[in-house]
C-alpha cells in the first residue's frame, strides 16, 4: 500500500467564492417567534453566517487541522484520506476512530492526543494507542464513490486493508453514529483483526428477536416506542438522504448558508446543548466541520450512504452475535438510549457506561470521559 503525506491547503480562489456566495445570500422567511420549531433558526444563522464573512478565520483553523499527521493512501481503488499518530508509551495498541455523518475526522481532535500520549494529559503511558483516523469514503479528503454500492459494511472492509497497509493486522476500533456501524461491523467480520470494539451507538446490527429469542423487557419495549417517536419528529433529514439525496444536493452544494444551516441543526437538535448550540461547540468548531463539506464538495457522496446503507441493512440471524469483546459508553442525549440487555442480545459485552452527560457527538462534547472510558475497556485486552 503506497502512503502519501497530505497536507490541507485550500486555494485562496475556493475561499474568494465562498465569501462571494456568503455575501449574496438570499435569505427565507421566518413565521416570527418560531424560534427553532421549523428548523434552523433564521437569526441564529444569519448570525453564523456574518461571523463566518467577518470573524472566521480558516487559515487558523487548517493551521490547527495540520497539527495532526495526515497521509493519503490507495485502498481498494479509491484514495483514502487519514491521521494518524503514533502513540507514546511502552506499548501502544492500534486504535481506528471512524465518525459519522454529520461529523468528519476533525470531530476526534480532541481524543487524538489523550489517546496517543496519556502521561502527558493526566493518564497512564501505558494506556497508549497508535491512533488511526480516517475519512469515509465520500468524506472529507477521502474520494468520492463513483460507482453504486458504497454502504457502511464495506467501509469496514477498506479499514482492515487499511489497518493492514499501515502494519496492523490486530487493532481495536471505535466510532459513533455511521461510525458505530462501521465499528460493530468489524467485530463480526473480522473478530479474529479486532482486539475489541468500543461504541457510543449499538442501532446496527439489528438483533434477532423472532422465535425462540428472549421477550422484550419493558425498557427494550421503550425503546422501540422511543425510536418511532424520534423518526417521526426528526428522521426528515434521513429519509430524504436515503431516498432522494441527489436532489438535496444542488441546494447545499451550492450555498454556504443553506449547507450550515442543515449541518448545525442537527448539531443542536442530537447534542446535550439544551438548545444553546454554542454551549458545547464554538463557531469555529461548528464552521470548520462546513468548510470540510464545503471546500471538498463532499455533502452529495456523504448523504448519498444513506442511500446505500438503507439497501444493505444488517440483521443478525438465530444464534448470531458480534463475538468480539464490545464495550459501550451511553450517553443521555444521545439519539438513541438502549438498555443494557438490549446490546447483550447482539454483542459479547464487556463493558457498560452510562455517562452522566453528553450527547451524539461525544468526541467533541466529552473527550475525556470517552477517552478514560476507551482507556478502561481495552485495558484488560492489551497484551
Amino acid at each position: 500500500m503506497d502512503v502519501k503525506p497530505f497536507k490541507v491547503e485550500v486555494p485562496d480562489a475556493v475561499l474568494e467564492n465562498l465569501q462571494r456566495r456568503l455575501a449574496d445570500t438570499r435569505w427565507p422567511d421566518e413565521i416570527p417567534g418560531a424560534g427553532w420549531d421549523y428548523g434552523s433558526n433564521l437569526a441564529y444563522i444569519r448570525e453564523l453566517v456574518g461571523y463566518w464573512r467577518s470573524g472566521f478565520d480558516w487559515r487558523a483553523q487548517e493551521r490547527l487541522i495540520n497539527t495532526m499527521s495526515h497521509y493519503k493512501a490507495t485502498v481498494a481503488g479509491m484514495s483514502i484520506h487519514f491521521v494518524h499518530e503514533k502513540g507514546t508509551g511502552p506499548n501502544p495498541m492500534p486504535l481506528v476512530l471512524t465518525h459519522g455523518w454529520p461529523g468528519t475526522f476533525f470531530e476526534m481532535h480532541k481524543m487524538t492526543p489523550l489517546l496517543t500520549d496519556p502521561g502527558s494529559h493526566g493518564g497512564d503511558p501505558a494506556d497508549a494507542f497508535d491512533v488511526v483516523v480516517p475519512s469515509m469514503p465520500g468524506y472529507g479528503f477521502s474520494d468520492r464513490p463513483s460507482q453504486r454500492g458504497m454502504h457502511v459494511l464495506r467501509t469496514s472492509d477498506i479499514w482492515v486493508e487499511l489497518m493492514h497497509g499501515l502494519g496492523y493486522s490486530r487493532f481495536g476500533a471505535h466510532g459513533g453514529d455511521w461510525g458505530a456501524s462501521v465499528t460493530n461491523y468489524l467485530g463480526y467480520a473480522y473478530p479474529q483483526n479486532l482486539i475489541g470494539i468500543h461504541t457510543t451507538s449499538i442501532t446496527r446490527p439489528t438483533p434477532y428477536l423472532g422465535p425462540g429469542s428472549t421477550p422484550l423487557s419493558e425498557a427494550e419495549k421503550t425503546l422501540l416506542e422511543q425510536r418511532e417517536a424520534w423518526v417521526r419528529a426528526e428522521g426528515g433529514y434521513a429519509h430524504i438522504q436515503g431516498t432522494k439525496p441527489q436532489t438535496l444536493a444542488y441546494g447545499l452544494n451550492d450555498s454556504p448558508a443553506g449547507l450550515a444551516a442543515w449541518i448545525v441543526e442537527k448539531y443542536r437538535t442530537w447534542s446535550d446543548c439544551n438548545g444553546d448550540v454554542e454551549s458545547r461547540f464554538s463557531k469555529d468548531v461548528l464552521l470548520t466541520t462546513v468548510m470540510i463539506y464545503w471546500v471538498t464538495q463532499t455533502i452529495n457522496s456523504s448523504t448519498r450512504l444513506y442511500y446505500e446503507t438503507q439497501r444493505h441493512p444488517w440483521e443478525l440471524k438465530q444464534g448470531e452475535r458480534v463475538e468480539t469483546p464490545t464495550g459501550v459508553a451511553v450517553f443521555p442525549a444521545e439519539i438513541s438510549r438502549p438498555p443494557r440487555e438490549w446490546a447483550e442480545r447482539s454483542f459479547n459485552l464487556q463493558r457498560w457506561t452510562e455517562m452522566p452527560s453528553g450527547g451524539h457527538f461525544a468526541a467533541l462534547e466529552e473527550p475525556q470521559r470517552l477517552v478514560e472510558d476507551i482507556r478502561a475497556f481495552f485495558r484488560p485486552l492489551r497484551g
